[in-house]
């Protein structure tokens, strides 16, 4: 009943000598009956359950009792009125002489609405989330999701999807450096979860290419220690002193993997981590590779087909696009990427031949290549685009963000684009309309599609100084 009350009929009782509740009840029903005729008759409002409970809290001082009654009702305005105005006729409660009167007529819904008021102000305010996501964070995180699913295992231990067929692995120490190399595009690495290397990694490593790549720590150097014992290891590359693998940011993790050395380089020092300088941010460079050491197979010579190396990725800048092979297949200045004959050139390659077709020197302090360009619009940050003719020389510069106009409004077409901005499918596409034959770019964007006579290139992927010619 009272979760279907409308009002609460709130009174007030005195009696002159001590009663009790049953006498107050008793008063109500017997004085009220048939004072309003067979509508209003408490008992079978009470039957009907319009009226519910009556309450009473009655006490007794000094030889008389007072006390209060609620009754709640189900009835309308007018007939609760009605009803009220009938509890004030009682004029005796058991032998003694009594006095009701009617206090209030109290609204339920009007305090039932003031809760919903308030606890509508409480959702108004923490109810609702007013973060939205930009598209580049729906990507991220979708993009992301889909990189930590591929998550699988290797004989119980958690490792890449690519570690079962790649002729090459990168062994890391727990399964957060698993899911951190997965979340930059990197899905051939396996864990080998603490300094008791499993004897299913030992053998893996016999029959594959394998780069240690562990945490700048004592605890890497022991598992290093310990994975040389058991197994072959080719490759080493520490996180920066002091810092696990799971912690290093895009950059950093491909950094240090781009400055793996040879272990034979390092297999005899009691901290090897120390000699590989670059990964540790030191300024001593790394030990070079001698004649006995094992080639890396990312520099291959150019008449020969290149294989996956140590690093199966795709380039989180853009996703789907195409492969990278090893860090060290990002260019250095003696070690330019070669590709397989009909694929797309590299970049080294590519910058080579507009190097070579350069007719005449350029004025001093004017670059000479598009090597050179590339240093200056993209390395330097200038946020500028440069486009180039076949012989290397600037037809027009401008602000990068008005790469798309300027394009469209040349009148001689370039040969090359040099931009330092995301390169978008828009711009991507106006190249191929206009017959660019290549872009290089501070990274790569999201492309539905990609033209096959265009040659795009990320900055990453160009060396600073063109390949030494014979």
């Amino acid at each position: 009943m009272e979760d279907t009350s409308k009002y609460l009929i709130h009174a007030d009782v005195t009696a002159d000598g001590v009663v009790e509740r049953s006498d107050v009840v008793g008063a109500i029903f017997g004085q009220t009956e048939g004072l309003l005729g067979d509508e209003l008759d408490l008992r079978d409002l009470r039957q009907s359950q319009k009226v519910g409970r009556i309450d009473v809290e009655i006490a007794s001082t000094a030889g008389q009792s007072h006390g209060t009654v609620t009754i709640a009702t189900s009835l309308d305005k007018v007939e609760t009125a009605t009803l009220a105005a009938s509890l004030e006729t009682i004029t005796r409660v058991g032998p003694c002489r009594a006095d009701l009167q009617v206090t209030e007529i109290e609204d339920v819904r009007a305090a039932k609405r003031k809760e919903v008021v308030e606890r509508a102000k409480e959702l108004l305010e923490t109810g609702f989330d007013d973060s939205v996501m930009t598209s580049e964070e729906i990507l991220a995180e979708v993009r992301e999701h889909v990189r930590v699913e591929d998550i699988t295992e290797y004989e119980g231990l958690p490792a890449g999807p690519r570690v079962t067929d790649s002729d090459a692995i990168i062994v890391v120490e727990g399964r957060a450096d698993v899911l951190t190399l997965l979340k930059y595009g990197i899905k051939n690495g396996i864990a080998v979860e603490g300094t008791n290397v499993p004897d299913a990694v030992a053998e893996l490593t016999r029959h594959r290419t394998v780069t240690a790549f562990l945490d700048g720590d004592r605890g890497g150097d022991l598992i290093l220690e310990e994975l040389a014992q058991v197994g072959d290891v080719d490759y080493v590359a520490f996180a920066p002193s002091g810092e696990s693998v799971e912690e290093l940011d895009h950059h950093e993790l491909f950094a240090a993997l781009r400055n793996k050395v040879p272990y034979d380089s390092v297999s005899g020092l009691n901290e090897p981590r120390e000699a590989v300088a670059a990964t540790d941010g030191s300024s001593t460079p790394a030990p070079a590779p001698t004649r006995s050491e094992p080639r890396s197979p990312s520099i291959d010579a150019p008449e020969t087909t290149p294989r996956e190396d140590d690093v199966t990725a795709t380039d989180p800048a853009n996703e789907g696009q195409r492969e990278l092979g090893t860090p060290t297949d990002l260019e250095t200045p003696d070690q330019p990427q070669v590709d397989e004959p009909g694929s797309e050139a590299t970049a080294a390659t590519d910058v080579a031949d507009s190097a070579e077709s350069t007719a005449e020197p350029a004025e001093p302090g004017t670059p000479e290549t598009v090597y050179g360009h590339a240093n200056e619009v993209i390395r330097e940050g200038t946020d500028r685009v440069r486009f180039l003719d076949a012989d290397g020389e600037t037809i027009e510069e401008t602000d990068a963000s008005d790469a798309d106009d300027a394009l469209e409004s040349l009148e001689e077409v370039p040969t090359t684009v040099v931009l330092d901005a995301i390169l978008s499918q828009r711009l991507l596409d106006l190249a191929a309309d206009r017959g660019v034959d290549r872009i290089v770019a501070r990274s790569l964007g999201q492309f539905t599609k990609r033209p096959t006579d265009v040659s795009v290139h990320a900055i990453t992927d160009v060396a600073e100084e063109p390949p030494a010619t014979e």
